[in-house]
């Protein structure tokens, strides 16, 4: 069974079809930048080019980067245009995209289902926790393999600022900071996160797991076992699938 998934982020709006029986992309994605301003006309035309790339005609799952609730709504804009705020996002990209059915969810949550399904979290209990580093941080929370949606943990405050002002791989960017430094960040932040919710896991997702061997290897002090997600930055394309075939 194939289903549409897209991924749009603060940097790129990606998508693909996905196979559901194997979590894999069945073309390679299309990607387009995020327009800045990130409003939602813009963002939703972005969402339309990626998806009309493909001819696609059948269910689209969407994650957005923010709280979103009933599957709809969106609550929270951080990397994004502030219009985005209580905006119904199923019913704007539904419409853009000529009336398929579209389901929307948080980012860091798609990613999570799909790395628990089909990736570093598959057959793990117990309370596992995964982040994805990119333009924020995200987070999806599981506890005996349900999630609990919407934790948003990039933005837990840390030395005064939102955690991921100091240890996205956009902070890492924009201070230039060298691998071993980020990674003392990133130490820092996960203990703050493992001190409140004790996991047993902690899956390390976003585009910059394609590089974990840089700093993974330098974090220390940790109890959780720390793994690289195995999806990669797929994971939120194959996560949004997942929850469009769900729904649908």
């Amino acid at each position: 069974m194939q289903i549409f998934g897209v991924d749009i982020g603060g940097s790129g709006i990606k998508g693909a079809p996905v196979d559901l029986d194997r979590g894999e992309l069945t073309e390679e994605r299309r990607k387009v930048l995020t327009p800045h301003p990130a409003t939602p006309d813009a963002v939703a035309d972005g969402v339309k080019e990626v998806v009309g790339h493909f001819g696609w005609t059948g269910p689209v799952g969407i994650t957005f980067p923010g709280v979103v609730t009933g599957g709809a709504t969106i609550r929270t804009a951080a990397n994004v245009d502030k219009a985005w705020i209580d905006t119904d996002a199923r019913v704007l990209l539904g419409e853009r995209l000529g009336g398929l059915p579209v389901t929307v969810l948080n980012d860091a949550d798609a990613a999570g289902v799909a790395e628990m399904q089909f990736g570093a979290g598959r057959d793990r209990r117990g309370t596992v926790l995964l982040l994805t580093f990119g333009t924020g941080i995200g987070s999806a929370l599981f506890v005996e393999g349900e999630l609990v949606p919407n934790t948003e943990l990039g933005h837990l405050e840390l030395n005064g600022h939102d955690a991921e002002k100091r240890a996205s791989t956009k902070a890492k960017e924009d201070h230039e900071l060298t691998w071993e430094q980020w990674a003392h960040r990133v130490q820092k932040y996960l203990a703050h996160v493992e001190m409140l919710f004790s996991p047993g896991l902690f899956i390390i997702g976003g585009g910059v797991s394609r590089k974990a061997d840089k700093f993974l290897p330098l974090i220390e002090g940790i109890k959780a076992e720390i793994v690289p997600a195995q999806l990669q930055n797929n994971a939120g394309i194959v996560g949004a699938a997942m929850r469009a075939a769900k729904s649908a």
